[in-house]
């Protein structure tokens, strides 16, 4: 059984690297200005380098997709992650409301701040993950205790509780952004419908620090994440310090989701959609599960941002759209699908 699971689980990253790799190739050499592949591997290899494709590559295109690949592994682990705490197939960064709350802090974050910096500047940046940390963590915080039904989770009540908690935020984020002036309220819906197509390099390197620490920290508790799809009880007989592990793997989502959000606004259902697939084609382990959620959400991504900006050119429909039009209908089935 382990080693079919062995076998899946690299069909399934080779399959992913080369959806994902095609959608990088059609993102870099597509576009209003249509460039090459030789032209593009001469300008990563600076051969004979003109300045119209080193600004079109590095500056637009590059920042672009890398972004897109940090996010969407960031979100469909976060998403893993969050499912397997709560023991509910329906959860996600985005239905429980945690995107909402980060979210919220990092408007709340443009609205204080407003004329004193500058929101594209390296301190805004790196900044504003840690105001979308607070805010999901206070996030996940109130909907833990909201949704406890006799000193358990209840995973019905638990949908719900995020669902309300989302709309709550989403209103008091509606609020400040129409306190802003004009120009920084439509930076603000730009930014809240998920979009990375005004990505640039700090903002990769704002959220690359986050990438590279947490995500191997949670594969490390894999098994103790498997442990958590027990009872309660029955996870404790055998030596686990349940609420201890299950706060420190939330922390670990929530941090994943807060920088996000803080550098793409809220895509929704990367974390609903990638886990579901990873379960499917690797088995329950989350040994494999993690990392494939993060593969398979780095592919929703970039498919999804290659989509909006190619399909209804010239007009570029953002990445968090696409992929909830695709999302929506699939949350619909799975709710269908759990009350069957």
């Amino acid at each position: 059984m382990a080693s079919r699971s062995f076998y899946s689980f690299w069909s399934v990253m080779v399959v992913c690297a080369l959806v994902i790799a095609t959608a990088v190739y059609l993102s870099v050499t597509n576009g209003v200005f249509d460039i090459s592949l030789l032209d593009v591997v001469k300008t990563l290899l600076r051969i004979n380098p003109v300045p119209d494709y080193d600004l079109v590559i590095f500056e637009f295109r590059l920042p672009r997709i890398v972004l897109g690949l940090l996010v969407g592994y960031a979100l469909g682990v976060a998403g893993a992650v969050v499912q397997g705490v709560t023991r509910n197939g329906l959860a996600d960064p985005g239905i429980l409301g945690i995107n909402a709350g980060a979210g919220m802090m990092v408007v709340l974050f443009m609205f204080l701040l407003r004329g004193q910096l500058d929101m594209q500047g390296t301190l805004s940046v790196m900044a504003m993950p840690m105001f979308g940390l607070v805010g999901g963590l206070a996030a996940a915080g109130l909907i833990l205790i909201l949704a406890r039904r006799g000193g358990k989770i209840d995973p019905q009540r638990l949908v719900l509780v995020g669902i309300a908690m989302s709309l709550g935020f989403g209103a008091a984020t509606l609020y400040f952004s129409l306190k802003m002036n004009p120009q920084d309220f439509e930076m603000a819906v730009v930014w809240l419908s998920g979009s990375i197509y005004s990505a640039n390099w700090r903002f990769v390197l704002a959220v690359l620090p986050w990438i590279i620490l947490i995500p191997p920290l949670l594969w490390t508790r894999a098994s103790k994440l498997d442990l958590l799809q027990l009872e309660d009880t029955s996870a404790i007989s055998v030596g686990l310090a349940v609420e201890r592990e299950r706060l420190l793997l939330l922390i670990g989502s929530v941090a994943l989701v807060a920088a996000s959000v803080s550098v793409s606004g809220s895509i929704g259902f990367v974390g609903l959609i990638a886990p579901h697939m990873a379960r499917r084609l690797v088995g329950l382990s989350h040994r494999y599960i993690l990392p494939v959620s993060g593969v398979v959400g780095m592919a929703m991504v970039v498919v999804g941002d290659l989509i909006g900006k190619t399909v209804f050119a010239p007009a570029q429909l953002a990445v968090g759209i696409v992929i909830s039009v695709i999302g929506v209908p699939y949350f619909v089935y799975l709710l269908i699908r759990a009350r069957a």
